[in-house]
């Protein structure tokens, strides 16, 4: 297959993959909902560092190791699972915001401080995580999502043929880490829009609720595949 119609393909699949809901997007709503557009964004470039992780060892074969040995891929499964777990309870977590509060704001938080220079700062923002740990979460979200993993071995051993160049299969890699990027930091923005927002902050809990147990029935799954 030559090279452009192989990257076609790819950038399709992809594109099907990473738009689909899932544990990248439930942590990138919930970032949107409970942080500001910062946070979410710094989330979407550790997921996008996550596909590194995915892309390097399908290059160099270990990808197909880890499918192939059980007891290397159970593993995986349940760190993947314990992680989702740990996303889901803080999801779960979510308590319904004053929407008072909210509509006199436009802040879902339960309390309005000072900063230093005198500007209004929500509790919300206060208790806002730093931009390594946004990227951390949104890091570890993707290197240990067991589907990413398959998807990228199937990737490099099925679509992409063996005899493709390494330059142009790293370049392959180059062009998914960018677009992984894009597309959340696209969603991180449109999601912490003015209009979007506030919608958001006030029914937000709810999506988020809902996200929390897919990431928990995501988990579930992982483990009882393992039983089966």
């Amino acid at each position: 297959m030559p090279a452009l119609e192989q990257f076609l393909l790819i950038a399709m699949v992809h594109f099907l993959a990473v738009a689909s809901p899932g544990p990248d997007f439930a942590l990138i709503l919930k970032q949107s909902i409970r942080y500001n557009r910062r946070i979410a964004v710094y989330t979407s470039f550790g997921i996008a560092a996550g596909i590194i992780v995915h892309v390097t060892y399908s290059l160099v074969g270990i990808g197909l190791l880890i499918a192939s040995d059980e007891r290397l891929f159970t593993a995986l499964k349940y760190l993947a699972a314990s992680y989702f777990c740990y996303i889901a309870w803080h999801c779960l977590r979510s308590k319904k915001p004053d929407n008072e509060l909210v509509a006199s704001t436009g802040k879902a938080t339960d309390k309005i401080m000072l900063s230093p220079s005198g500007t209004a700062k929500t509790d919300a923002d206060s208790h806002c995580p730093s931009a390594k740990s946004a990227f951390l979460n949104g890091f570890l979200i993707n290197a240990l999502n067991v589907k990413a993993t398959l998807f990228f071995v199937s990737l490099f051993s099925v679509v992409i043929a063996p005899e493709t160049m390494l330059s142009i299969k790293i370049a392959y890699g180059a062009y998914l880490v960018v677009a992984t990027a894009a597309w959340f930091c696209f969603l991180s923005y449109i999601l912490t829009q003015e209009r979007v927002s506030y919608v958001l902050q006030r029914k937000g809990y709810i999506l988020d609720r809902v996200m929390g147990l897919i990431l928990l029935a995501l988990a579930i799954q992982l483990v009882l595949s393992d039983l089966q």
